[in-house]
């Protein structure tokens, strides 16, 4: 899956939990090195089991609705921890004190944490590769330096045929 795909469903998982008035939502970008599992977590508290149901549900219809189904889905029954695992992404909504209890913030600390606003924006482009248009800037600049350097070099050897010709000793002989 690609970066900004896989972004923009976790962005829509965090949505969904806002929409549902869940409490303390922290998004971690899993260590791959770490991690081989997945690559996000999503984490947040809902009140009462009734609250983290309806969080889990809003995650679950509104993620389908973009059809993206979650692979494995554990303790909506109970509703102490909802687990929903969509592969690339998890998303974990506790009850306050079963999250006080796992403290997966905690295990995993190597995690880096980020907002909302940062699965929105675009992912960066790697190092510049070089376009048409910037290849022909690069061409234009190298073929410049080296007119500089030809003509530096021409006028220089113009400086040195001069005073060849007009040095004492030529006109010397001359005479």
């Amino acid at each position: 899956m690609k970066r900004n795909e896989l972004k923009a469903q976790v962005a829509i998982a965090v949505r969904a939990c806002q929409g549902k008035k869940a409490a303390d939502i922290s998004i971690l970008r899993l260590d791959e090195q770490a991690s081989g599992f997945t690559d996000y977590f999503v984490v947040c508290s809902g009140a009462n089991p009734r609250q983290v149901q309806a969080i889990a549900d809003e995650v679950d219809d509104k993620l389908s609705a973009t059809g993206v189904e979650p692979s494995h889905r554990e303790g909506y029954t109970h509703a102490d921890w909802v687990l929903l695992d969509y592969v690339d992404f998890v998303v974990h909504i506790f009850s306050e004190s079963a999250r006080k209890f796992y403290d997966l913030e905690r295990l995993w600390k190597t995690a880096t944490r980020m907002q909302l606003a940062d699965l929105e924006k675009p992912a960066r482009k790697p190092a510049a590769k070089k376009t048409p248009a910037r290849a022909k800037r690069a061409k234009a600049a190298k073929s410049a330096t080296k007119s500089a350097a030809k003509s530096a070099a021409k006028s220089t050897a113009k400086g040195a045929a001069r005073k060849r010709r007009s040095s004492p000793a030529r006109s010397r002989k001359s005479s």
